[in-house]
């Protein structure tokens, strides 16, 4: 009786698919690369962009799917080298290439406090802390931005953005924050299309802790600043304010008012520099100074501050006489300068002139319904 002769193995070849396609131009660099093996398995992949630099990924472990690790690099080419074993262990080695959009335009984005100073990693700040996300380009796109910019909190906190302008987010609670909650804050911009070419450069994050509550009342109906501790109150300090009213001086109009509205604390120094012509005012005017003046803890964009002022020590408490600055003696003004930290709260209250604009550093100022509607996703 003959002998069966037994069916020789099967020698089938892996299928090997290239997402993107061999050739692919302009792809994603955040998009979906992968290589898939069917009627087989992944024995090895290799990825190395065009300067020979090798590109981790990882192989599932069914050995079907591979996948890199990192994110790509913009206007690069990848060259993708796959070994694949075929049913019955048959090889099959594939190559494929694509490169990645280039953008026309890059933008990258600072995260810092209304001051313009980058927030310090693990820093403490106020309970009033504004966050900024700066963008270096003007961006068309705000929704697109907006999606990419995350505030995390512990405990949780409501807040929202705010565009000030098409370079400026401005992110704030609906209230003030308790003490000792951490905050995270993250704009994962690389990849991202804002709009006329514009994609963002690279992701930029930052953590930091709210201090101790520090809110401070300036009345001008008193003439004093009362400092708060945690509720409690720990200072009462005399001040003068600004005398009020306005001056035109070379065809623009000057007001001496401490605008009314809720102020952080953007910064100090000792001493600084005050010199009027730096908003256009004269030196040489009749209220054109420039001054050399210690102690000074800045509340605005348009030069506000609390400082040391030994000669208005007479007017303290009683008659408002500076330009617009809160003027305090030498030993109110160290003790409130070395109290004083960003983010910290200091409303001005029953004073005139304009209320206080969020431009000027009065994000507070603004009701949380106005808030919400500037917004890029509203």
């Amino acid at each position: 009786m003959p002998v069966a002769t037994p069916s020789p193995p099967s020698t089938t070849p892996a299928t090997v698919t290239f997402r993107p396609a061999a050739n692919a131009a302009d792809v994603d660099p955040l998009g979906d690369v992968r290589v898939q093996a069917s009627d087989g398995t992944l024995a090895s992949v290799s990825m190395v962009n065009d300067s020979n630099v090798a590109v981790p990924g990882v192989i599932t472990p069914d050995d079907l799917l591979w996948k890199p690790t990192v994110a790509l690099g913009y206007g690069r080419t990848y060259t993708v080298t796959v070994q694949a074993r075929g049913v019955g262990g048959t090889p099959v080695t594939r190559t494929s290439r694509f490169t990645t959009l280039t953008p026309s335009n890059q933008t990258k984005v600072s995260l810092t406090t209304t001051s313009g100073a980058a927030i310090t990693a693990g820093g403490t700040y106020g309970v009033g802390t504004v966050v900024v996300a700066h963008f270096d380009e003007p961006i068309a796109d705000r929704a697109a931005a907006q999606r990419r910019l995350s505030v995390t909190t512990a405990p949780t906190v409501q807040g929202s953005w705010y565009w000030i302008d098409d370079q400026n987010a401005h992110w704030r609670p609906e209230r003030y924050y308790t003490p000792g909650t951490t905050v995270g804050v993250a704009a994962n911009v690389y990849g991202a299309a804002l709009g006329d070419g514009l994609y963002g450069q690279e992701d930029t994050r930052v953590s930091f802790r709210i201090g101790d509550s520090h809110v401070s009342v300036a009345d001008d109906a008193t003439k004093q600043i009362s400092v708060y501790q945690n509720g409690q109150l720990v200072r009462t300090i005399p001040t003068s304010m600004g005398m009020g009213g306005t001056e035109s001086v070379a065809g623009q109009e000057f007001s001496f008012w401490t605008q009314p509205g809720v102020y952080t604390v953007m910064d100090k120094a000792n001493p600084v520099i005050m010199d009027s012509s730096t908003y256009g005012l004269p030196i040489n005017s009749r209220l054109g100074y420039k001054e050399t003046i210690p102690y000074a803890v800045r509340l605005s964009n348009d030069g506000i501050y609390v400082h040391q002022l030994e000669s208005t020590v007479w007017a303290q408490g009683n008659t408002n006489v500076s330009h617009g600055c809160l003027n305090v003696n030498a030993d109110n003004a160290q003790w409130f300068y070395d109290f004083a930290q960003p983010g910290d709260v200091f409303e001005v209250r029953n004073t005139g002139g304009q209320p206080l604009q969020v431009w000027q550093n009065g994000d507070w100022s603004l009701p949380w319904d106005q808030w919400l509607a500037g917004s890029a996703l509203t």
